[in-house]
């Protein structure tokens, strides 16, 4: 599916502002899944064959979304009422880079893109999409998943500090397992 970098985005964008702004995760979700719903049914409108793996596809925005709402939750609870402007620009950060390696593919090195959840998100859309199904996107749901633990861990023991250091731990351990275990081309 060539709009899974878009589609990654809106729901990266739907939930972790939404969640930011409200403070709470169903919220972040209900949005995202709604985002990604609209692209889901403009990239159909304009020709795109349907998904292979539809029900992974439903997997995949549902893990993605809860991992980008918590983000956006904890934003809301560690920065207040200026939790949104935290994940407008994490947002716009990782769509930039992952707009960046769309457009320009062995631009950036795969490393970099490997730590950014938004690929992650991307990576496991592209093989929800195809054959592969959820065996070309278990990294990257993994990835999602624990990280989104992880986050609401931060969350539930805010304000102690000590917890982001099991959260970076994680998302650092999973971008390692992203990079090792590649989604099929």
């Amino acid at each position: 599916m060539a709009a899974s970098p878009i589609l990654a985005l809106t729901l990266m964008a739907a939930a972790m502002i939404a969640a930011a702004i409200s403070g709470q995760i169903r919220t972040g979700l209900l949005l995202a899944t709604l985002g990604a719903a609209i692209v889901i049914v403009l990239a159909r409108a304009s020709g795109m064959p349907p998904p292979v793996q539809p029900l992974w596809l439903g997997v995949t925005i549902i893990i993605a979304g809860v991992s980008f709402a918590v983000r956006g939750a904890l934003f809301a609870r560690s920065a207040g009422s200026k939790g949104w402007v935290i994940a407008a620009f994490v947002v716009a950060g990782e769509a930039a880079v992952l707009l960046t390696a769309a457009a320009r593919p062995g631009l950036l090195p795969e490393w970099l893109l490997a730590l950014l959840p938004a690929q992650w998100a991307n990576l496991a859309f592209a093989t929800a999409t195809h054959e592969s199904g959820a065996g070309g996107a278990a990294a990257a749901l993994i990835a999602l998943a624990a990280t989104a633990a992880a986050t609401q861990l931060v969350a539930c023991l805010w304000p102690r500090r000590w917890p982001y250091a099991v959260m970076f731990t994680i998302w650092l351990t999973m971008a390692a397992l992203v990079w090792h275990w590649p989604a099929p081309a």
